[in-house]
């Protein structure tokens, strides 16, 4: 049975179950290997919706990601679904992405290795969440070095003929890369600056390049 088959298999059988609330609970499957994630009001409805995909043939092992706790509002919990069930059909997304919805306000958080993975759980989420918000508390793991950004740097000014990368203080913290120190004109401080936007984790970039007159 294809993984797309098995997750249809898995959504009708939770959705059978009266004691289970289907719509909050996101369903992928790999290789035989389901996973539930979602919230659930009780033990007992974790235990239950892991039955019912147990009860697939296809099934071989049930990986059960339930959160139990009271729902505040069967509205969230139901968007709740929607959003991890879009997040699990997306290649690009990463299973480490998690998503929390309270008042109808989407948020996102766990880790994700590259940018690229980020952005698009954030368009993801978005596509579902229409007008509502969507908060980003995702941390990138995967952060550029002060070696490494200073190398990217160095490259960007020998283009233009402004190699003095040097000059510049690099600091990285949690995908935040301070840069401190002179440029000789504005196209070298530009170029600089580019050249910390363009790498692979970096999140905000805080500029502190004065500019010689």
């Amino acid at each position: 049975m294809r993984n797309d088959e098995l997750i249809d298999s898995v959504k009708d059988e939770l959705e059978r179950d009266p004691d289970v609330k289907s719509e909050a609970i996101a369903v992928s499957a790999d290789d035989g290997v389901v996973r539930l994630r979602g919230t659930v009001e009780s033990p007992d409805e974790k235990r239950k919706a892991e039955k019912d995909a147990k009860r697939i043939h296809a099934t071989e092992l049930v990986d059960n990601e339930l959160q139990v706790r009271p729902l505040s509002s069967s509205k969230d919990a139901a968007l709740r679904g929607k959003v991890l069930q879009a997040l699990a059909l997306d290649e690009v997304v990463p299973p480490t992405v998690d998503a929390e919805v309270k008042g109808g306000a989407i948020t996102l958080t766990g880790t994700v290795k590259e940018q690229e993975q980020l952005d698009e759980a954030k368009l993801v989420a978005s596509n579902i969440a229409g007008d509502l918000e969507v908060l980003d508390q995702m941390a990138l793991t995967l952060e550029p070095n002060a070696h490494e950004v200073r190398g990217a740097i160095a490259a960007a000014l020998k283009r233009n003929a402004r190699a003095r990368a040097k000059s510049l203080s690099i600091k990285t913290s949690h995908g935040t890369v301070t840069v401190k120190g002179k440029a000789r004109s504005w196209e070298e401080r530009d170029a600089a600056i580019e050249a910390v936007q363009s790498l692979t984790g970096v999140r905000k970039v805080e500029d502190h390049i004065t500019v010689e007159a």
